[in-house]
Parts: structure tokens; C-alpha cells; sequence
């Protein structure tokens, strides 16, 4: 299984940027894709993005596109979300998560992941 932690969060003003970055350990080759959510108060985990762990294929929820990035350094393990001009109603645990190879399902859904990072928060206040 693979391991991961998330870090970068912090407290951020609006319009303002951050990156946060997610390691992954262990058995790496069995990612297929690496996905980000969030859960922000009192709301339930989605989906903002996702990135495959052998291409440059990103996929994005439509109401992120053009302010989310995702990135990739393949020799670190390491997947980057970046977030620009950021809303205080981006604020929110960011995951990421391992969608396995071999694994059917939509990497919009939770359920297709099978390794998650503890989540870091990422306030934007106004």
C-alpha cells in the first residue's frame, strides 16, 4: 500500500497563493493516479483534482479549473497542488489520495482511492 502526507497549508488572505504538496512511501508502483479533495466545514469530502502517476493527465471539477494546478516530481514522489487566487470558500482540509492500479472506478469518487493522507488545512480569510 502506498503511504502519504500532505503538507504547505496555513493561513492565506484572499486572492493570495499556496501550494500543497503531497509525499508519497511505500509501494508507489501500484499508484495510478493520485487525487486531491477537500472537506470544508460542516460539508462532506470532494473532489478537486487528480493527476496520473505515469503521465502529465490532469483532470479537474470544473469549478476549480483555471485557479488548481496539480504537478508532479515522479523521482521525489511527490504530487503538488497548487492554488492561486484563492477564496475564503477555499477553505478546507485538503487530501490527497492513491487510486490503485487495477482498481475500477471513477477517480472523481472516493471510493476508487485506497490511501489517504491525514489532510492539511488551508484557511483564506477575507
Amino acid at each position: 500500500q502506498v503511504q502519504l502526507v500532505e503538507s504547505g497549508g496555513g493561513l492565506v488572505q484572499a486572492g493570495g497563493s499556496l501550494r500543497l504538496s503531497c509525499i508519497a512511501s511505500g509501494r508507489t508502483f501500484t499508484c495510478l493516479t493520485i487525487g486531491w479533495f477537500r472537506q470544508a466545514p460542516g460539508e462532506e469530502r470532494k473532489f478537486v483534482g487528480a493527476i496520473k502517476w505515469s503521465e502529465d493527465r490532469t483532470f479537474f471539477k470544473d469549478i476549480v479549473k483555471g485557479r488548481f494546478t496539480i504537478t508532479k516530481d515522479n523521482p521525489k514522489n511527490t504530487v503538488y497542488l497548487q492554488i492561486d487566487t484563492l477564496q475564503p470558500e477555499d477553505t478546507a482540509i485538503y487530501y490527497c489520495a492513491s487510486f490503485p492500479v487495477g482498481k475500477s472506478g471513477s477517480y472523481y469518487t472516493e471510493e476508487a482511492y485506497n490511501a489517504w493522507g491525514r489532510g492539511g488545512q488551508v484557511t483564506v480569510s477575507s
